[in-house]
Formats: structure tokens, sequence, C-alpha cells
């Protein structure tokens, strides 16, 4: 597939000219100012390379490409202009962080060694990015792993936390949604540190005493505090441990000043999917929970709560089945509770099986000592 590059002018004659000479070399695009530079990148992107002219009305290129680096960080922006003042390069480094500044005339081989080099730069920064992810959700998982084997009933709270951040995060699109899911599926981990019958009992009760909600409410911080050791997982560690802090009582001041705005409004997007589940854990249907939120709108923000109006329910398309324990796979959901004959709780009614899980199961199905026969969500 060719590498996609937009340039974007205000002069029909000069986007004409870049199509006719690079054609052949790249999948050229142009857009006649920067609210057409704008929509192409919504309709058309991500481009690799991003060119725009200094000089057109109602938006600057520094002003456009500084828009740009916003809604697509990864590509490299190039600024190319007839006239080269230091107000401007300094503007539009400032604003738009560009990878080269070019002037006009700009003979084609010139043009295309800053394509080329921009492309390079775009490769490297997707490849290391793309790499980052991959390592570090694979940590992430497994963490998860350890979570569902030694607290059944905080992983499955996590990974339902999980499914309303990853609709809030959907409906406001935002940057590299991983950050907000992995800050959902780690929200508590810092459970492993309590009982789980008193993990259990905390997600429900209305009325611990003044000691036992010291114990269970320290959680979030106890999460931050392991995942702060991680590097490149501040943000997250920072979202974790905000989870359970009311919106009133909270300042921007106390998120440290590198993080930017999506990191804001992901720790209320985390807010606001603990309390729905702390709501449905109560017993209330999802419809009945969101009716109920609405009540503390200024705690959470009355965009966040609306987005949740048309959620789908986390079994929409699963089916009820009576499974054979030996029969049981990764992302069933549990229906009922799995005892040992003595009556010892193993996993609790709504978990979801994960490997780690299945694999316990399978150990106590193989001795004997569970039932042979498991009611499950399974997918349809």
């Amino acid at each position: 597939m060719a590498d996609k590059i937009l340039f974007v002018d205000d002069e029909t004659s000069v986007l004409d000219g870049y199509r006719r000479i690079l054609f052949r070399d790249y999948e050229v695009y142009t857009a006649e100012g920067g609210a057409e530079g704008l929509a192409a990148i919504r309709e058309h992107g991500p481009f690799s390379v991003v060119i725009s002219d200094m000089r057109m009305p109602e938006m600057s290129g520094a002003q456009f490409l500084a828009e740009v680096r916003r809604q697509s960080p990864d590509s490299v922006r190039m600024l190319l202009t007839g006239y080269a003042s230091l107000d401007a390069a300094m503007e539009a480094v400032n604003q738009g962080n560009i990878f080269r500044f070019l002037t006009k005339p700009c003979t084609k081989e010139v043009l295309v060694a800053a394509i080329n080099a921009g492309l390079a730069q775009y490769r490297l920064t997707t490849v290391e990015r793309e790499l980052l992810e991959r390592t570090l959700m694979g940590s992430i998982k497994l963490l998860t792993e350890v979570l569902s084997a030694a607290s059944p009933e905080a992983f499955g709270r996590s990974m339902r936390i999980a499914h309303y951040v990853r609709h809030l995060v959907a409906k406001f699109a935002l940057p590299s949604p991983w950050r907000f899911e992995a800050a959902a599926m780690l929200s508590q981990l810092g459970c492993v540190t309590l009982d789980p019958e008193f993990v259990k009992e905390s997600y429900v009760a209305d009325n611990l005493s003044p000691e036992d909600r010291v114990r269970f409410t320290a959680h979030p911080e106890i999460a931050k505090r392991l995942l702060d050791n991680i590097p490149r997982l501040e943000p997250i560690a920072w979202m974790i441990g905000q989870q359970l802090i009311l919106e009133a009582k909270q300042g921007s001041q106390d998120a440290p000043s590198t993080f930017d705005k999506d990191i804001l409004l992901g720790a209320r997007m985390l807010r606001l999917a603990v309390a729905i589940d702390g709501l449905r854990m109560q017993g209330l249907t999802c419809d009945d929970a969101i009716v109920k939120i609405h009540d503390r709108q200024s705690e959470f923000g009355s965009e966040l709560v609306e987005a949740l109006a048309d959620i789908e329910p986390e079994t929409a398309a699963m089916e009820l089945r009576k499974v054979a324990a030996s029969k049981l796979t990764t992302g069933m959901i549990l229906q009922q509770e799995i005892r040992t004959k003595s009556g010892m709780l193993v996993v609790p009614n709504g978990h979801e099986i994960t490997h780690a899980l299945l694999i316990k199961i399978n150990n106590y199905a193989a001795a004997g000592t569970i039932g042979r026969d498991i009611m499950v969500l399974a997918p349809d």
C-alpha cells in the first residue's frame, strides 16, 4: 500500500502541482484550507505525512498543524511557506511541533527528500508505539490473569468496569484507547492484598465498620503503588488511584502537569464505571443504574452520564448453556457458583473464565471435588 500524504493549501493550482509530480510515488490527498484538511484526516486518515502552507485564510498553517497534532499525533507534520520569518517559524514549531520547515519555491528533489525523511520518522514512531503497547498489554493481561486466580470476585468486577470504559472511550474517540482499558482492567488489582470473601462482602455491603471501610478503600492506592514501578504506566496508575475519589473533592492540581486532559477525562470515566457497577451489584438493572446515576451528574459530568444511555449489556450476544467442566472455554461467564463437595467456594457466580481460572477449574474437576456440569453464558 502506498504511503498516504496530505497537502493543504488555499491555492488549487499549487495542490494540482503536488498531485502531478508525486502521484507515482505516494498516495496523495489534497485539501483547500485547514477546515477541509481536518475533514480529510477524519475521513481518510491517518496520514503518514501532512504538509501545509503557512499563510491561509481563516486558519493559518501553524494553527492547522497544531490541531493535526491533537487529532493525529503520529502524523509527521511539515510547513511549506513562501516567506520565512522568525516569528512564523517559532509559532509553527511551538504549536504544531513540526518535523520540517520548507520554503517556496521548493524543488521536487527537496520535497521528496523531506517526505521520505518524514516517512522514516513515521514508521519509527508507529513501530515503537505498537511494540510498546503490545508489550504493556501483555504485562497487563498477565496481571489480570493473576487477579482472576487470586480474587475471582475482583477480576469479575474489573471486566465489567472495562465494558463501561470501552463504551465511553469509543464515544469520545480518545487516542490510545488501550490506556483507559488497562486502567479499568487493573482497577481492582489492589484487592489481591485482601481476603477474597472480604472483597466480595465489601463490594455490596453498606454497613462496613469504619476499620473495614478503610481497609477496603485503600485498594486503589495499593494498585497505584504497584503500577508506579512500571515505566510508562504512570498515567494508568494515577487513574486507578482516583477511582473512589469524589469529583467535588478532586482538583486538577492532584494530577501531574505532564498528563494530558484525556487522562483527566479517563479518571472521571473510571469513577463513573465503578459507580455504575456498584449499583449493578446492589441488584439494579443497567437501565435503572443509569437512571439513578443521573442524580450524580455534578460528580461525573453530564456528558459522561449521557454517553452511557445506549450502552449494550455485557451479555448481549451470549446464550445460557449447561456445559461439562471439561468443555469450558475462556470467555464463558459462570451463571452459578462453583463449590467443592465440602462447600468451599472455588469461583463465584458471574465470573468470566480466563486461562488461569480454566486450569484451576480443570484441576478441581480432575480430582472429582466439583460437579460435572456447570451453567454458563456462552457466545451465541
